[in-house]
């Protein structure tokens, strides 16, 4: 009878390990998927779903719900898993551990903290909405949501741009429109011999007579400077939410419209120059 041979003592221990490690794996792995999963089916819906029918008219707030609301469940559901695998009592008992996490979190998580805080200054601030044209020294656009670390902003020209939420909190915001309306302003320099109160009358047509600028408020034209070679006449109107209407378009149509009304009305531009030189030049022949 033949005897059973034994694996050798370090395979043994081996194999032990790595037994080891994959329980670990494993209750980690339930323990994150538990939390998570059962998080996203029922609580996430219900805040989402109480956020939304409170704040009907302000979509940045449930996207930003939805956001941070989905880190916080990150977070517990890691925490869960590590507990699940039997490492709660390391956490709470290693002094070691707990402070190379906070130093390493203080390190690399600042400019993270600094965006997650920014946002949500931005979302409390009652002026700033998901669906709102905004204006900021490095550009403009429509803000679609409201991110952990950014702001997505769609551009004029329907691109779409990820700002870094300090950027927005750290410069002047301008809003130029509100929800539904843009409002658009276009300067004219009017040679000073021309009938300033004509060149008026005339612009404020040309804005009148375009098909995308709006009736209510009505458009309007008015002197804005006396300047040294010309005075500098502005037309203001409205157009519709620049989500649905390019705004590079009206100002084009809106420019050549203004060239065709003055140029048939007789009415001359600032000459290009400071000196406009005009007269007559005659050839005569005065040979015998």
């Amino acid at each position: 009878m033949v005897g059973q041979i034994s694996p050798p003592g370090w395979l043994t221990e081996v194999v032990a390990a790595y037994e080891q490690v994959f329980s670990e794996l494993f209750w980690f792995v339930v323990g994150f998927a538990v939390v998570y999963f059962i998080s996203q089916i029922f609580i996430v819906p219900v805040v989402l779903r109480v956020i939304r029918s409170r704040n009907r008219n302000n979509p940045t707030i449930e996207t930003a719900t939805k956001t941070y609301l989905r880190v916080i469940l990150i977070g517990l559901a890691t925490l869960t898993g590590i507990i699940a695998a039997g490492y709660g009592r390391i956490l709470s008992e290693s002094a070691v551990i707990i402070a190379a996490i906070t130093f390493a979190l203080g390190i690399a998580g600042q400019q993270v903290f600094g965006s997650l805080i920014s946002g949500m200054f931005l979302v409390a601030d009652p002026d700033f909405n998901v669906g709102d044209w905004i204006e900021w020294p490095g550009g403009e656009g429509t803000i679609e949501e409201v991110d952990f670390r950014v702001t997505r902003v769609r551009t004029p020209n329907n691109e779409s741009i990820s700002v870094p939420n300090t950027e927005l909190t750290k410069n002047a915001i301008n809003r130029p429109y509100g929800r539904d309306r843009y409002r658009i302003t276009e300067q004219v320099y009017v040679a000073y011999y021309e009938d300033t109160e004509r060149a008026l009358m005339e612009l404020q047509q040309v804005a009148v007579d375009h098909e995308a600028v709006l009736g209510d408020p009505a458009p309007n034209a008015r002197i804005v400077d006396l300047g040294e070679n010309a005075i500098t006449v502005q037309a203001e109107f409205w157009i519709e939410n620049p989500r649905n209407t390019d705004i590079r378009i009206v100002r084009s149509d809106f420019r050549r419209l203004v060239k065709r009304r003055f140029d048939e009305e007789g009415i001359t531009l600032a000459p290009p120059s400071a000196q406009l030189l005009s007269g007559e030049l005659a050839v005569t022949d005065d040979r015998p």
